[in-house]
Order: C-alpha cells, then sequence, then structure tokens
C-alpha cells in the first residue's frame, strides 16, 4: 500500500509541479525517499517535529502549493490535531496528510504506535476528507485523487503487505464506495475500508458454503460517505456487518451507524476494536486475532445480525 502511494507521488512529481512533500524524518518508511530523490528542490525534511511539519505545510499551500505532509499515522494527526485543524481544515487549505502504519501494521512496536483512533479524528475535522484505501492499486489511485480535489484530506496507510483486491481498471471515485461481490439475494451487506476487506472476502466465501449469501462493499471514502450506496444496501438485505481495523466508536462503523438510522434502519453488527488500547505482538495477525478482526469474526457477526434481523 505504501508503494502504491510512493509511486503516485513520484508521477504527480512529473506532472504537477506544485506538488511538494515534506516528512518528519521518515522518508524511507513513508516511501517518499523515491520522489526526494528525483525531485530534491520540493522535497522538506522538518525532523522529528510533526506540528512544525503540518504548519509548514499550511503556509506553502498558502502559496499556492500542493503539499503532501508524511508521518506514522500515531504522530499524524495523533500529535498534529490542532495544527491540522486551525491551519489546514478552517481555511479550507490543499493539504494532503498521510498518516502511515495505521492500524495493527506496526505489531511489534505495541500500543504507543498502533494509530486506531486517526479515523475518528480526522471525519470529525470540517472540510476534511477522509480516505482508508485497500490496497496497492487503491492507495494509488487515492493519492492522484486527493491532489486533484482542492481540499484538506487525509489517506490512511497500513504498514502489512495487504492482499490485493482490486486491480488497475477498477473504478476509484472520493465519496463512492464499490460493490466487491454483489451476492445472489445477499442476507447481510458487509461494509468495510482498508486490508480487513481482504478478510470479509474470504468470510464472504465460506458463508457461501453453509447457505449464506452476503454482499461486500468496499466504503473507502469515511468522508464524503456514499449514503446512497449504503441505504440501499441497507433496503437491499435489511442488515448491516462493518468491519474496520480502528476503534468501532467513531469509525467507520459509527458512520455508517449515522446513515442507516437516517434512512433504511437496519440491524447492525461492528467488527473492530472495542474501546482497547493495541499491544505488542511479531505479527499483525495475532493482534487481529487478539481483537476480533478475523475472518472468524466476521462469520460470527453475520450469524448474529441474521438472528437479530429474523426475530
Amino acid at each position: 500500500m505504501r508503494d502504491g502511494f510512493g509511486e503516485a507521488l513520484v508521477e504527480l512529481g512529473e506532472k504537477n509541479k506544485n506538488v511538494v512533500v515534506l516528512t518528519a524524518d521518515l522518508a524511507d518508511s513513508t516511501r517518499v525517499k523515491e520522489f526526494a530523490e528525483k525531485y530534491p528542490g520540493r522535497f522538506f525534511q522538518v525532523g522529528v517535529a510533526e506540528q512544525a511539519l503540518v504548519t509548514v505545510a499550511a503556509g506553502m499551500a498558502e502559496a499556492g502549493k500542493i503539499p503532501f505532509t508524511t508521518s506514522y499515522a500515531v504522530f499524524s494527526p495523533g500529535r498534529t490535531f490542532e495544527q491540522i485543524k486551525v491551519t489546514a481544515a478552517l481555511s479550507n487549505l490543499p493539504i494532503k496528510i498521510i498518516g502511515a502504519h495505521a492500524g495493527f501494521g506496526a505489531s511489534m512496536y505495541g500500543a504507543t504506535h498502533q494509530s486506531l483512533e486517526d479515523i475518528a479524528l480526522m471525519r470529525v475535522i470540517p472540510n476534511m476528507i477522509t480516505e482508508v484505501p485497500a490496497d496497492y492499486y487503491e492507495a494509488k489511485k487515492a493519492t492522484f485523487a486527493i491532489a486533484e480535489n482542492g481540499k484538506p484530506s487525509y489517506l490512511r496507510l497500513a504498514r502489512q503487505d495487504s492482499p490485493v483486491i482490486t486491480n488497475e481498471n477498477s473504478k476509484f471515485e472520493i465519496g463512492k464506495a464499490n460493490i466487491l461481490r454483489e451476492g445472489r439475494d445477499p442476507q447481510v451487506a458487509i461494509i468495510g475500508c482498508g486490508p480487513i476487506l481482504s478478510e470479509a472476502l474470504v468470510a464472504a466465501e465460506e458463508l457461501k458454503d453453509v447457505g449464506i449469501e452476503v454482499m461486500v462493499i468496499n466504503n473507502h471514502t469515511i468522508k464524503p460517505i456514499d449514503d446512497i450506496a449504503i441505504t440501499n444496501a441497507a433496503r437491499i438485505c435489511d442488515a448491516i456487518v462493518t468491519v474496520e481495523e480502528h476503534q468501532v466508536m467513531g469509525g467507520l462503523g459509527s458512520a455508517v451507524s449515522e446513515v442507516v438510522v437516517q434512512g433504511h434502519q437496519v440491524p447492525m453488527e461492528f467488527v473492530g476494536v472495542k474501546d482497547s488500547f493495541g499491544e505488542s505482538a511479531k505479527t499483525y495477525q495475532e493482534l487481529w486475532k487478539k481483537f476480533g478482526l478475523t475472518k472468524e469474526n466476521i462469520i460470527e457477526a453475520v450469524k448474529k445480525v441474521i438472528i437479530r434481523k429474523n426475530s
């Protein structure tokens, strides 16, 4: 996923000389090193000073540049919330906040480096576009899209090698969800974002084997959310399960429920982190299992919401 972002940046640098990149001593791990080598005059290393990272970018945006700020999500937006709100969003400047190593990808570093709250932080800020791509191709497309939208935007990137579930020709539009699996007369709509969607697709195939058909929706844009797609899914399936590598409170699950409660109200179940900090582990898969983010948890949630739907 980070590679898709980095490759898109290099292409953008060639097409648009107003694109500039800033980082807080993380050029390699956020995949902006190639941009720095190819366009050194448009690359800025601010050091371990994330709040300055955003403030400097705001000045560049005021001067007509399109700045991409890169750090780990736990530091930006985690440490830079005030600067993002006041210097970027309040003035509606086209600053692009890239939060890498989001979710449990930084498994070995423990709770202090695992950002499970960043979607909630960013979607609540007025004017802020919030994107959570699922894989390499979507990260690349999302990078191109936010570069051109003229708005403050947040792009959430995972650290782990995520399974590729889209392709080069898959449609991507900010604010428009994509159906990954229609299902045949689906009983439940699974709505997710990020790499965990790969687990949802596996769960869908296993549910099919026991006679349960589900629709799987990639809701890559948390804000502006695709209320039409969500409402249609609710009407078709009469039950929804949300899946995310993030706190349920304030994240995708909350965003979807806000749409559902105002439209076609249906029973919902939420697969995500339930009001807990992360912890250290050798791999992110261990943490997905520990915190209930696996295909088995998704299958359990689907069966549970069907019972509620039919009761």
